[in-house]
């Protein structure tokens, strides 16, 4: 009987590694909370995404081993994010084009009166 391919080799991660990425996940936490303290405009939106983005990276990487995986599967998972990334691109600036609509009074660049 023919064996299957599909067994794989164990990779054990070193605890520093390990502790970085939850010392890294835990500051872009902080970084990502400070975030909404600053009125960025539509940056913070834009930040938010970029930050937990890179926190979803991490734990892919890390966390789930991707990092020493295959480098097909990281292609894929880049493809993934771009078409992520695409479709919430393409929503934001179709719900941009008719807020006015939505949300009575708005105009954008004004200020919200006291």
């Amino acid at each position: 009987m023919e064996e299957h391919g599909n067994a794989s080799a164990v990779h054990v991660v070193p605890m520093k590694v390990l502790v970085a990425v939850w010392l890294s996940l835990m500051v872009l936490t902080v970084i990502t909370v400070a975030a909404t303290w600053v009125d960025l405009g539509s940056l913070n939106l834009w930040l938010a995404l970029a930050i937990a983005t890179l926190k979803a990276s991490l734990v892919l990487l890390y966390f789930m081993h991707m990092r020493y995986d295959h480098p097909f599967n990281a292609i894929v998972f880049i493809g993934a994010l771009l078409f992520v990334m695409l479709f919430v691109v393409l929503a934001l600036m179709d719900t941009r084009a008719y807020q006015p609509e939505l949300i009575p009074g708005y105009a954008p660049g004004m200020g919200v009166k006291p």
